[in-house]
């Protein structure tokens, strides 16, 4: 815990003020915040970044847990001493190759549609749900990792949507009908990458109140988010690896998440030019923002090229999980550090998808802005850009689970307690 932690200790209000940490491959960023019980919105108090030293982390995961939790406690006590204030509780976002989010439909067809469906009938549902989610999940990472044992943990489970005869309701509990479909996105993680977030928040004195896969955070605190007529691609471009969520009708379809993200970018630089890493970072952060000469940013646009290419085929299999459903949405929504490089954009923009994946050439490409999140007001005024969204998204994840229906809350938990056991 950091001295500004022990001096400030009779000032904590434990009850509604969170740290929302984002540990990112190449930057950390906390935000401190309260829960404001009359807006029903997180106002963010205080913020923080701090770089991580390399070596640290590995395409989004831990790889030394010592020097992840100095860099932590670096941003955690920028935020503080920004705030005033601090918390003894966080809420942790969780990305890596290995964390599989995916939605799952249950159909079910009731024997007597006249009976209202009560809390028994619906905590059976879920349950099946659940079983069939992890069996697949579990089966996807042991062909991806070629261990049949791998000890996976659900971190995330939301219902996504639930209709009753083909009418979309949020709560099913006293309605009739005869053809349910209740649809759960869940995301699990190996218990190896949970054992090292564990250790950080032990490590920075905070307790966990919630661990959440960084896409799935993304996409639900979009404003949109829920809203029939919104469909898209949101791809989180960090340091280490590109995080991406695919939004289908209202309703979060699944996440994906591949290791390449602006980190290797950087490394080409410097061994381009024999320079060291964090000279290369430099360029590369005046290049994406336009400040530097034109014929350097010709030579360095030349340079990065191919490397976009190979992020784009990243990108395609990233995909490939989604190309069996309907065709994939046609917006893409950009956000984190990453998608400040031109050259990405470009990238799709140079190439025809219609021949490698079911998407449309007529793109609609943008980039999520703070403003875009909901409930959550920035009282800093400093989270600007989209490098902050991933940190906002799992403020306004904490906020829904705040307030989120009590009684789907208690039985959805409860089936994912019998997963989890």
């Amino acid at each position: 815990m950091s001295l500004l932690s022990k001096i400030t200790t009779s000032k904590r209000r434990k009850d509604k003020l969170f740290f929302a940490l984002d540990i990112g491959t190449e930057l950390v960023k906390v935000i401190l915040y309260k829960i404001d019980e009359e807006s029903k919105k997180a106002i963010v108090l205080g913020q923080g970044q701090a770089r991580q030293k390399l070596g640290s982390m590995t395409a989004g995961a831990v790889s030394d847990i010592k020097s992840v939790i100095e860099t932590c406690q670096e941003a955690v006590t920028e935020a503080e001493e920004m705030a005033g204030l601090t918390s003894d509780k966080v809420v942790l976002g969780i990305a890596g190759e290995l964390v599989k989010g995916t939605t799952t439909t249950v159909h079910y067809e009731r024997a007597n549609p006249e009976i209202r469906i009560d809390l028994p009938e619906l905590k059976n549902i879920l349950q099946k749900v659940q079983w069939k989610a992890f069996e697949r999940i579990k089966k996807q990472l042991a062909w991806e990792t070629g261990q049949e044992a791998i000890d996976v943990r659900l971190i995330n489970a939301a219902i996504v949507s639930v209709k009753i005869d083909g009418y979309r309701i949020t709560n099913p509990i006293g309605f009739q009908g005869r053809d349910v479909s209740i649809s759960i996105f869940n995301a699990y993680a190996p218990m190896i990458h949970l054992g090292a977030l564990q250790q950080i928040a032990d490590g920075l004195g905070l307790k966990i109140v919630s661990i959440a896969a960084e896409p799935y955070a993304i996409a639900q605190s979009i404003s949109v988010y829920g809203q029939e007529d919104f469909s898209a691609i949101i791809i989180d471009i960090g340091g280490g690896t590109t995080d991406v969520a695919v939004v289908r009708n209202g309703g979060l379809e699944g996440t994906a998440i591949f290791a390449l993200g602006g980190r290797a970018f950087t490394k080409r630089l410097a061994q381009t030019f024999a320079i060291s890493f964090a000279e290369a970072e430099q360029i590369k952060i005046k290049y994406s923002l336009g400040e530097i000469k034109e014929n350097w940013a010709l030579k360095i646009d030349k340079i990065f090229r191919e490397d976009a290419k190979v992020w784009l085929t990243g990108l395609e299999i990233a995909l490939e999980s989604f190309r069996n459903r309907e065709i994939l949405p046609a917006r893409i929504l950009f956000c984190g550090g990453g998608s400040a490089l031109p050259n990405l954009v470009n990238s799709l923009n140079r190439r025809n998808w219609k021949s490698d994946l079911p998407i449309s050439n007529d793109l609609q490409i943008g980039y999520l802005q703070p403003k875009d999140i909901i409930n959550v007001v920035d009282q800093t005024h400093q989270l600007t850009t989209p490098q902050s969204i991933a940190a906002l998204g799992l403020a306004s994840l904490s906020v829904n689970m705040e307030y989120e229906d009590k009684v789907i809350k208690e039985v959805l938990r409860q089936a994912v307690k019998v997963i989890q056991d």
